[in-house]
């Protein structure tokens, strides 16, 4: 009698095949969760937090933080680069006003308050590898809101050559527990400065 072949039991090829590999499309959703948590961590424990607590908080191992970023300065100044941008993008719509520009500005002190603090390191900063590129996001941040300063006969909310020492100022407010609490020191420090401050939340476009 002729032994008839034992039907295949493993799952065909077709099935067997892994997902696609997203190579790109992974790495930039990679790339954002890191920048996203970094801007968490540092916001709540400080530049000196582990770069483990950043990946664990992404989502992602180690190995892949040190693909997209090599060391802390590259960390850092990712995070800065994209709050400057979104500072830029605010002021570059139309219809721009300075309240609206401070508004997301002051989004991201509360979000971030130690980027922008480091803006205005002095030169014994001990994260100097950052230093000369945070000066320049500094500058950058500095036109952003000269650009929409109002011109209404000299009555300005603040003196154009002061933008970044009111910056600095407000920032060393933002601080507490919550991100409510932080807001709210913000604006209450705009306040005593005399500068009227749109709504806060990040830019959307």
């Amino acid at each position: 009698m002729t032994q008839q072949p034992v039907p295949d039991q493993r799952r065909p090829a077709s099935e067997e095949r892994r997902p696609a590999n997203h190579g790109p499309k992974a790495a930039a959703r990679n790339r954002a969760a890191l920048v996203a948590a970094a801007r968490e961590i540092y916001a709540e424990h400080g530049l000196d937090a582990p770069l483990s607590a950043i990946a664990r908080r992404a989502g992602v191992g180690q190995g892949v933080l040190y693909r997209h970023f090599p060391d802390r300065a590259a960390v850092t100044t990712a995070v800065l680069e994209e709050n400057v941008r979104e500072v830029e993008q605010a002021a570059a719509v139309e219809h721009a006003t300075f309240a609206g520009v401070l508004g997301v500005l002051t989004w991201h002190l509360k979000e971030s308050a130690a980027f922008i603090g480091l803006l205005h390191a002095d030169g014994s900063d001990r994260h100097s590898g950052v230093r000369a590129h945070a000066l320049a996001l500094s500058r950058r941040v500095e036109r952003a809101l000269r650009a929409h300063l109002p011109d209404d006969g000299g009555h300005r909310p603040v003196a154009a050559d002061d933008l970044m020492l009111a910056v600095a100022m407000v920032s060393g407010a933002v601080t507490g527990p919550s991100h409510e609490e932080r807001e709210r020191r913000a604006l209450a420090a705009w306040r005593l400065l005399g500068v009227e401050v749109g709504p806060v939340r990040p830019f959307s476009g």
